[in-house]
């Protein structure tokens, strides 16, 4: 009984001191954002750097899986194409983002193993970079919302304003989740292919193309209740499609954060020295 009093007792300072150091590193990481912001432009422009349409070729690569699976699912559904085509489309290029930055993730810290091994900056900058290297293609993806919208005639409303604060929640949830596999990977390089399988059965248990309301009402319930993604991918969606979410949904973005921040900065802090040595 003794002994474990003073283990409880031992755990709380040096989760305080994992969580101090995380912390500075990622404060320090958000002072030098202009680090993580000239990296991420160089990562599209390389990747570009030949091309004449550039990373607009991303936007036609979209737009064209938009087409495609809205005719097929919409023809599937039976569903009106001026209300499941806007609807898929926003969804797809939500997702895009979100999956993007959780799959390049994991390979944060092996990708940048070189400048990690040369320079001093902070571990949270190479984070910053790849979320602002896939923020830069969702902003080009986001140019075929309007375009869909202009098609079937319709007007965004004073509520497609409120997709800002949900896409802050996203942003600030794939950065926490981001953190942790970052680290994990670097120590296990496996777990990358666990989280993109994980990442495609999400993709699919995510109503992206299919309406929530095609689910058995216990059924859906639930498993809309528990995919946190689902919570991400409403907050930005139904604004622009005119609707406002529901408070569930923003209460569960904000929790995620809240918990989320905690743990990855705890985490991160507990292993952030080790990193160097795992490349």
């Amino acid at each position: 009984m003794i002994k474990s009093v003073q283990g409880a007792k031992g755990i709380f300072p040096s989760f305080r001191s994992w969580f101090q150091d995380g912390l500075h590193d990622v404060k320090f990481g958000l002072r030098r954002y202009d680090l993580a912001a000239t990296f991420g432009w160089q990562d599209v422009a390389q990747s570009y750097r030949r091309s004449r349409v550039g990373a607009f070729w991303l936007t036609i690569n979209m737009g064209v899986l938009i087409g495609a699976l809205g005719l097929i699912f919409g023809t599937l559904f039976r569903a009106p194409m001026d209300v499941f085509l806007p609807y898929l489309c926003v969804g797809l290029i939500v997702w895009g983002f979100i999956s993007s930055c959780i799959n390049d993730g994991c390979s944060v810290f092996t990708n940048s193993g070189g400048i990690i091994l040369q320079v001093k900056m902070p571990m949270f900058t190479h984070v910053m970079r790849v979320i602002w290297r896939n923020f830069i293609t969702f902003l080009h993806n986001l140019i075929i919302y309007p375009l869909v919208f202009l098609v079937f005639g319709k007007v965004p409303t004073l509520t497609s304003f409120l997709a800002v604060f949900g896409l802050v929640i996203v942003v600030l949830n794939v950065a926490w989740i981001m953190l942790i596999l970052a680290t994990v990977c670097a120590r296990f390089r496996d777990l990358t292919q666990i989280v993109q399988n994980i990442m495609q059965v999400a993709f699919y248990a995510t109503p992206l193309m299919w309406f929530p309301t095609t689910l058995p009402t216990d059924v859906g319930h639930w498993l809309l209740t528990l995919n946190p993604f689902y919570h991400l991918v409403l907050i930005v969606r139904s604004p622009l499609l005119g609707e406002a979410p529901s408070l569930a949904s923003w209460v569960v973005g904000l929790l995620l954060i809240l918990v989320g921040w905690v743990v990855a900065i705890a985490f991160f802090g507990r292993f952030h020295r080790r990193i160097a040595y795992w490349l």
